[in-house]
């Protein structure tokens, strides 16, 4: 840091003499260029006189690119703060020099973290209109903010500090004070404390033995190491990552105490004790005793055979280690135990010596062998005279394909367009693998790849405009004779993309009340759909297989039609990513008459007719579920018109005489009279089929039909209009309305008005 400071103290001084010196330069050019511009004739002199003009136009150029005229961050910025959890981090105290440039510092644990920076302007210098420009390394999480006109504050988010390089903030000056200074650019360095250590529970290796011990870190992510064998010296190794540990591979080659060494970079580096970056970690060291085995180990350029027809019957070339025992031209036995009359698990037949110290051998392999089961044995007859390792393991085979449904494994191997799946391979010599299926692309993620011998683990996605019905499953470009069945999306969707039509008008039957109270006739009754309603990019539902009960009833409730419409399918439209895919031959129209299916049309229905609609999904295409909509169309009326014969009884009848005298008196009580009025019932708006308590009509009545009184001379035919009550009960066969009213009497040719009980009987 002391060495930092000393540099940004030092800066000026060094422009002022870098500008001294072009000066300097510059004087010495032009006094050259002046001398030779008098020895020179008249002719030459022109020439030289248009390079000296050149040269002297370039001065003022080459003055004014010195290095001190370049501008510097910290001309703008006094100090950039930078906050991280509970720690603080400023340009002023944890400025870096890497890669010649000035870096602001700062320690990380999380990769993605979230940092709030301060930037405070230089003396003199104003912040006002800086922007930041984006970046794909952060995400601007609060934009920045003016606390004054010298200090500016905002809030970032990186992303994956591990893996990103060449981290900066690069700012875009708007205002006119520092718009001469191009763009601002502020360089990070990241750095993250590291470790990895070497605690062997074993010292102790052996000659060809290959043995892990698992190397102890704090950050995995940071370590960079390649995966690749690291041979010279008395001891091979690599370093390899399994699941969440790092771990070392050791081969010992030569005898005695041997010092494995291996060197460890970084992806970001730790700090100095002097400040600077670091991007090595100190060197593993260990020392082992490596033992002599008993016998001598041939190593075997193949770690792995497979067993199968062809490495049996015909054998496959290999290169051994060569020996001085080792013999031309012959046959050895390899056997897993040292002792005689152990199983045959392989053969090798040596061909010649090669210039590398090996040998060419033909091996042919009969039985199954792990290294983990120990060391392979060469003998010549009984007597083993080698020892080696290497694995015979079977040929890939796939014994059993399972999807993950609904949190549970099923061997169903039907996928859907659109989807992505989890699939588990089961079968042998699954490591070996490279499985590939048809159209379909593999997310799996190096954490949740999962690869075993006997199983492995994918993560598939299913593109939404696959083309094809069976995906097949290829091994290393070779068919395996597996595939998967591609088939299309059936689900019952809500019924938002069916409507009825029964007064010019479209009604989506998901937003139509149980009950429609409907004026007047329905001329055409259309059921439709829309099919472009059914699929969106997001989400699929497929065919829709719909089934369609209507019963009709008249206004006593008597049956007048049932009717039943099944195998109703309506295909998704155009509009659908799967439209060209899906099977239009079973297909309906979207939309229909359903007069057309009745005998009687909805035209000629009568008053409180009722019309019962009934859509719902068939359940046998969706395996017991799907939805069900009901609605009930009634036709109504405020009121009717009709005639009706009644038996007024005991009328109270005033009449007007027919002279200008006032003798207007009141008559008797009459007899049963008949009334045949033609009149107007009145319905209730809110109820169905439910009268008012009166009516109203006109037409004859005929008065004292059946006479009661002394005098039947009194018997008339008159006009009349007559209104009646009636009682409200339903069920009563037997009522007595009340009447009232007026008329003319015929044969008396006298005015007169009624009120008066009735009966009325409902048959």
């Amino acid at each position: 840091m002391l060495k930092n400071s000393w540099k940004r103290f030092l800066s000026p001084a060094l422009d002022l003499i870098y500008g001294f010196f072009y000066v300097l330069l510059g004087i010495i050019h032009f006094q050259r260029l002046f001398l030779r511009f008098q020895r020179t004739s008249d002719e030459t002199n022109m020439n030289h006189q248009r390079v000296k003009y050149r040269q002297v136009f370039l001065l003022p150029i080459l003055l004014l690119s010195w290095p001190g005229n370049a501008q510097d961050i910290s001309r703008i910025f006094s100090d950039v703060v930078l906050r991280l959890d509970t720690s603080e981090f400023s340009l002023a105290s944890d400025q870096v020099i890497y890669l010649d440039k000035s870096h602001l510092a700062f320690q990380f644990t999380d990769p993605d973290p979230v940092c709030e920076i301060s930037l405070h302007a230089a003396p003199g210098r104003s912040l006002a209109g800086l922007e930041l420009l984006p970046s794909g390394d952060f995400e601007l999480i609060d934009s920045l903010l003016k606390i004054n006109g010298e200090t500016i504050r905002f809030k970032v988010r990186f992303e994956d500090l591990v893996n990103t390089n060449y981290l900066k903030f690069t700012f875009a000056p708007r205002d006119s004070l520092l718009r001469d200074s191009g763009l601002l650019e502020l360089n990070l360095l990241p750095y993250t404390p590291t470790y990895l250590k070497l605690y062997p529970v074993s010292d102790e290796l052996y000659i060809g033995e290959e043995k892990v011990f698992e190397l102890l870190t704090n950050n995995m992510e940071n370590i960079r190491f390649e995966r690749d064998w690291v041979e010279g010296g008395n001891l091979n190794y690599r370093i390899s990552k399994t699941f969440n540990q790092i771990r070392i591979h050791i081969v010992a080659k030569s005898l005695g105490k041997q010092v494995v060494s291996v060197p460890v970079k970084l992806k970001k580096p730790i700090l100095g004790e002097n400040g600077e970056p670091v991007f090595d970690l100190p060197v593993i060291e260990h020392t082992f005793l490596v033992r002599e085995s008993r016998l001598q180990f041939l190593n075997v350029d193949r770690n792995e055979v497979t067993l199968d027809d062809s490495t049996q019957s015909q054998g496959i070339e290999i290169q051994i280690d060569n020996s001085r025992l080792l013999k031309m031209q012959k046959t050895y036995r390899i056997e897993k135990q040292e002792e005689p009359g152990g199983s045959l698990i392989a053969e090798i037949f040596t061909k010649n010596s090669l210039t590398n110290n090996e040998v060419l051998c033909v091996l042919r392999v009969y039985n199954y062998h792990r290294k983990s089961d120990g060391y392979l044995y060469i003998k010549d007859g009984d007597v083993a005279r080698f020892i080696t390792n290497f694995e015979i393991t079977p040929r890939t085979s796939v014994k059993k394909i399972s999807i993950m449904r609904d949190g549970n494994w099923s061997q169903s191997l039907s996928v859907y367009p659109g989807e992505t799946i989890d699939m588990k391979i089961e079968g042998i010599g699954l490591h070996k693998a490279n499985f590939t299926f048809e159209e379909l692309e593999n997310v799996s993620s190096s954490d949740s790849l999962i690869r075993g011998e006997q199983m492995a683990l994918y993560k598939f996605r299913v593109p939404m405009d696959v083309s094809k019905r069976r995906l097949e499953l290829f091994n290393h470009a070779q068919p395996t004779g597996i595939s998967l069945n591609v088939r299309e999306y059936q689900e019952p969707r809500p019924f938002d993309f069916i409507w009825v039509d029964y007064q010019g008008e479209r009604n989506k039957i998901s937003g139509l009340p149980p009950t429609l109270l409907i004026d007047g006739t329905i001329q055409n009754l259309i059921f439709g759909s829309d099919p472009d309603r059914i699929d969106t990019p997001e989400k699929l539902y497929g065919k829709q297989y719909l089934r369609l009960d209507i019963t009709i009833t008249g206004r006593r409730n008597e049956l007048i039609e049932v009717k039943t419409i099944d195998n109703f399918v309506i295909c998704p439209g155009l509009k659908s990513p799967r439209s060209d895919n899906y099977n239009h031959s079973d297909c309906g129209i979207n939309q229909f008459d359903l007069n057309k299916y009745f005998r009687k049309k909805t035209s000629n229905l009568e008053i409180w007719s009722q019309i019962k609609l009934r859509v719902s999904h068939q359940k046998d295409k969706y395996n017991g579920g799907g939805f069900t909509q009901e609605f009930d169309m009634i036709l109504r009326k405020s009121h009717s018109f009709d005639v009706e014969v009644s038996f007024p009884a005991g009328l109270i009848t005033v009449s007007k005489p027919n002279t200008d005298s006032d003798d207007q008196r009141i008559g008797q009580l009459t007899g049963i009279s008949i009334a045949m009025i033609a009149q107007f019932t009145f319905y209730h708006p809110e109820k169905i089929n439910i009268q008012r308590p009166y009516k109203i009509g006109a037409g004859f009545l005929a008065l004292n039909t059946f006479n009661f009184s002394d005098d039947a001379a009194n018997r008339d035919i008159g006009l009349v209009v007559l209104g009646s009550l009636y009682p409200t009960t339903k069920d009563v066969k037997l009522t007595f309305p009340l009447y009232f009213g007026g008329g003319y009497q015929l044969k008396s040719q006298k005015w007169f008005f009624l009120i008066g009980p009735g009966i009325r009987i409902r048959l």
